[in-house]
């Protein structure tokens, strides 16, 4: 989040919509989350995984924190998840969990749902950055 000020941290990203400092907040507390449930996934027979409401947690005290907390706790984050993930089978990915609103979900698929995630996120911000011209 190089270059923005308090204030643009603190700007929604569209009309209703989470300020940039809480998506910046909501990645790696989404990335936490699916980390864990890949564990779970990979230790357990298709273990039926608890959702969290993101909305609520993205409302809590720790989103009005300076981003670069969560900045290096996604780095460090990530770098755990890909040593992970670089270990891993053909087989492994095709095992997965039960999400109690969505159904069963295998490792590949979700992979590639939270790696559109965090580009989607991505997105939201650098648009904003662009509409205003930051």
């Amino acid at each position: 989040m190089s270059g923005l000020s308090d204030s643009q941290l603190d700007t929604p990203y569209r009309e209703g919509g989470w300020k940039v400092r809480q998506v910046v907040h909501h990645v790696p507390d989404s990335h936490i989350n699916c980390y864990v449930r890949f564990k779970l996934a990979l230790t357990e027979d298709w273990p039926t995984i608890k959702p969290y409401d993101e909305g609520a947690w993205a409302n809590l005290p720790d989103s009005r924190l300076p981003v670069e907390v969560s900045l290096q706790l996604i780095a460090a984050l990530h770098g755990r998840w890909v040593a992970l993930l670089e270990a891993l089978s053909e087989d492994d990915f095709q095992k997965g969990y039960v999400h109690p609103e969505m159904g069963r979900q295998n490792l590949a698929q979700v992979l590639a749902l939270y790696d559109w995630h965090s580009r989607h996120h991505t997105a939201h911000i650098t648009s904003l950055r662009a509409r205003q011209g930051w």
